[in-house]
């Protein structure tokens, strides 16, 4: 599985590496962009709103194909990180839009802890993060086995992730470095 935080980079690769690689979309992702990687993309991480969500069934249909998603949650004290609470999570899955949808599958939660060094704030983090991947497991999706992914942890704290129950961790600085944006 590779993962790309930027749609540009995402295309580019897909293009130009082995058709084999299992791409995900880790980055946030803007609804006018959903169409660049809709014929291709196996799992995208952060639907953070109904209407991405809505844009990523549009254009599941417009490929012929259903697009597994993760909802993200916002569960980090900074503002700049995107996600949903757990009452707008409720509300999306109870909504008459997410019940029509024939072209998304959630197959789970995923979110991103503070940038702290404050490890037990990060452990909190994400231990309410598996609370409510727990709750939401339980309530909507008790006998769906597809519903399995708590994506959460990143180079910089995966170990506090995995220990408070993540699945799926996103490993890349420590494997590539820092990204040079220039």
């Amino acid at each position: 599985m590779f993962g790309e935080n930027k749609v540009q980079e995402l295309v580019d690769k897909q293009e130009s590496l082995p058709k084999d690689i299992e791409w995900h979309m880790i980055g946030h992702l803007q609804r006018n962009k959903v169409k660049y990687i809709a014929p291709f993309v196996s799992l995208i991480h952060g639907v953070d709103s109904l209407r991405l969500l809505r844009a990523v069934n549009k254009e599941g249909a417009k490929s012929e194909r259903v697009i597994p998603c993760l909802l993200q949650m916002h569960i980090a004290s900074e503002e700049t990180k995107f996600g949903l609470d757990e009452d707008e999570l409720f509300q999306l899955l109870e909504s008459e839009d997410y019940q029509k949808f024939g072209n998304v599958e959630i197959r789970g939660l995923m979110g991103m802890a503070t940038f702290t060094d404050d490890k037990e704030k990060i452990a909190g983090e994400f231990r309410t993060l598996k609370n409510s991947f727990d709750r939401v497991k339980k309530k909507y999706f008790k006998d769906r086995k597809e519903f399995s992914f708590l994506s959460m942890g990143m180079s910089g704290d995966y170990d506090i992730a995995v220990a408070e129950g993540s699945n799926m961790v996103r490993i890349g600085s420590s494997i590539f470095g820092e990204r040079n944006y220039l």
